[in-house]
């Protein structure tokens, strides 16, 4: 949810957004600011947000999570995208977007660019191990993060100028590894880590929330990753402001 704090900053300092391209949570968040919606309803929906928002499951059963080995279902998170945003397509949202999901079968990173928007952010938002597979065209779809969880080369596809990724990490020894699932979806977060090594190379700029000690899985604490994203976006404006300009300027002068 930091990405939510990040986007309010880059609006109050007039940096424009001209392409949104996320995997997983950056997918869904992405999805509801390209359709229009302005950055304090999305963090007020943030602020709310909870498994019982996205699933069957309320917050006090989580610990049924932890115990079961029943895989849940994603129909909600998308029912919970369209109502937010309708059933829109990729070509009906004022700012481009693209987001990436996985192929469970053969590993192949599927990046969703054009159909509907809400089942493109539940596919990239299906972390395995906790959600049952994402059915697509005879594939089977889950979290985008396991083949590439900071997307920069789909940025570079929107012929992007500036590149500025926001790179979350998570505190894996916090989470409860009790449950073969959770064992299994935190796997990924660690591969989705490494792999984030390589995609930020690709971005010009890198801003890094302070959530590390903040689990995945708590989504209840959603207000601390939007401040930690608020003061990250605030500290890395100046910086982000003066490449801008050097971008604008050296365009100038090799188009004078």
């Amino acid at each position: 949810m930091a990405h939510v704090g990040v986007l309010k900053v880059l609006k109050e300092e007039g940096i424009p957004v001209d392409a949104v391209v996320g995997t997983s949570v950056g997918a869904l968040i992405g999805a509801l600011y390209c359709s229009g919606m302005d950055v304090s309803k999305i963090e007020a929906l943030a602020e709310e947000i909870g498994w019982n928002k996205l699933t069957n499951l309320s917050t006090p059963s989580l610990v049924s999570l932890i115990i079961s080995e029943k895989l849940l279902s994603t129909e909600k998170m998308e029912k919970y995208i369209s109502e937010n945003i309708g059933n829109k397509q990729f070509y009906e949202l004022k700012i481009p977007f693209a987001c990436v999901a996985t192929d469970l079968k053969t590993g192949e990173k599927i990046i969703f660019k054009e159909g509907d928007v809400a089942s493109a952010a539940r596919a990239s938002a299906t972390i395995p191990g906790v959600f049952s597979p994402v059915e697509y065209r005879h594939r089977f779809l889950v979290d985008g993060g396991l083949v590439d969880n900071i997307p920069t080369d789909l940025a570079k596809m929107f012929n992007a100028d500036i590149i500025i990724a926001v790179d979350i990490k998570d505190d894996f020894s916090r989470n409860n590894m009790s449950n073969m699932m959770l064992v299994l979806s935190q796997s990924i977060f660690i591969q989705a880590g490494i792999l984030s090594r390589e995609s930020l190379k690709l971005a010009d700029f890198v801003i890094s929330p302070s959530v590390s000690d903040v689990s995945a899985y708590e989504l209840w604490r959603s207000r601390e990753c939007i401040d930690a994203g608020v003061i990250a976006a605030r500290k890395s404006a100046p910086q982000i402001k003066q490449l801008i300009m050097d971008k604008t300027f050296k365009w100038l002068l090799e188009h004078s």
